[in-house]
């Protein structure tokens, strides 16, 4: 990787921005000569192809819009990174000078396909970000990751995009930010940016979705922006102008990403957190082995293990005491749900410990 965009890959927080479609020379070369002139951009954006839901939607410009990116590098000195979907996407990305390259959530889905874009950028130097998949699996996050790294790529980094799911309203992808964090605990010290554009599907709740990742220890954002939003031919509700990103910017409050070496009272309040989380895990085990009493009441007398009324009852119960002391009905329905099933797991090992496996009829 030469020097300069070595610095840029390692710069903390990376900032990457551009329309979500590169439609028009025009388009492309006002977009990025705005983003530059706030100087607050590490890497020009845009999507060449897009991966649509339904035929007939605009499915990006192809490859004349990596010209245009061309020569918007030329006019303003920021490095390009576009999404790849295939090996020739990838061929042509590099013919033109892309410099960063990322695998869209539709394409991490498909192990097949991310092994072709790997088989076709080993020997190469380039960096890759990741997206997470569309849906919630970890394995196939990590799985496109090791791809990368079994092609001999060095600079791999991931997005997180948010993830698709059943009845969510308020997102247009539900950010579930305990799985990224997850994949930052698998992957230590790999690079990992916030699409909150693609999380929200709107433009009013960026800020707030950006703040977040930066608290969450995120290493940057991937924000789309275009010179007239309402009017994108892809995904308008969730792009701003350059100028608003400018603003956004300048108003998040940027965390500082290591603990200080004279952190006493921090080290102090983790103490207690530890003491605490040895009292949790002390009491859950005291928990399942009441549960493991009730199994062999049910066992003695033919009763079924799940009994929906008595869950109802523990969740409605649970509910009104957390608001008492300030814990979100979400969280507690998360927290029951892992117990409910642990203690089920329990009482149906009570009840069949003496059964016969059916192999071993």
């Amino acid at each position: 990787m030469l020097a300069e965009l070595s610095a840029i890959w390692n710069k903390r927080p990376l900032i990457i921005s551009g329309p979500c479609s590169a439609e028009t020379p025009e388009q492309v070369l006002k977009t990025a000569s705005d983003l530059a002139a706030t100087g607050k951009i590490d890497l020009l954006r845009a999507g060449i192809w897009k991966p649509r839901t339904k035929p007939g939607l605009f499915e990006g410009i192809g490859e004349p819009g990596l010209k245009w990116l061309a020569e918007a590098k030329k006019q303003t000195g920021l490095p390009l990174t576009v999404e790849v979907a295939t090996a020739q996407h990838v061929e042509a990305a590099l013919k033109y000078g892309i410099d960063i390259l990322w695998i869209g959530a539709r394409t991490t889905v498909n192990p097949f396909s991310v092994q072709e874009i790997a088989d076709a950028l080993r020997g190469t130097n380039i960096p890759v970000l990741v997206k997470n998949p569309i849906n919630p699996d970890l394995d196939l996050w990590g799985g496109a990751i090791e791809r990368m790294q079994g092609a001999g790529l060095a600079d791999i980094g991931m997005i997180h995009r948010g993830f698709s799911s059943y009845g969510n309203t308020e997102y247009r992808n539900a950010p579930m930010w305990h799985l990224p964090i997850e994949m930052q605990r698998r992957y230590p010290g790999m690079l990992m940016l916030c699409d909150p554009s693609h999380i929200c599907g709107n433009r009013y709740l960026l800020q707030s979705v950006a703040q977040k990742s930066i608290d969450l220890n995120f290493g940057g954002l991937m924000i789309e922006s275009h010179i007239d939003p309402d009017h994108a031919w892809s995904d308008a509700q969730q792009q701003i102008t350059p100028q608003q990103l400018e603003k956004m910017l300048d108003i998040l409050i940027w965390r500082v990403r290591s603990d200080p070496a004279d952190a006493t009272e921090l080290a102090l309040l983790r103490e207690r957190i530890d003491q605490v989380d040895d009292e949790l895990l002390s009491l859950l085990a005291r928990r399942m082995k009441i549960a493991d009493r009730i199994g062999a009441y049910k066992k003695e007398n033919n009763f079924t293990i799940l009994q929906t009324e008595r869950w109802n009852e523990i969740l409605e119960r649970a509910g009104k005491k957390g608001e008492e002391l300030n814990l979100s009905r979400e969280f507690l329905v998360q927290y029951f749900d892992a117990v409910h099933m642990e203690s089920i797991q329990h009482q149906n090992n009570v009840m069949n410990e003496s059964g016969k496996k059916l192999n071993d009829i």
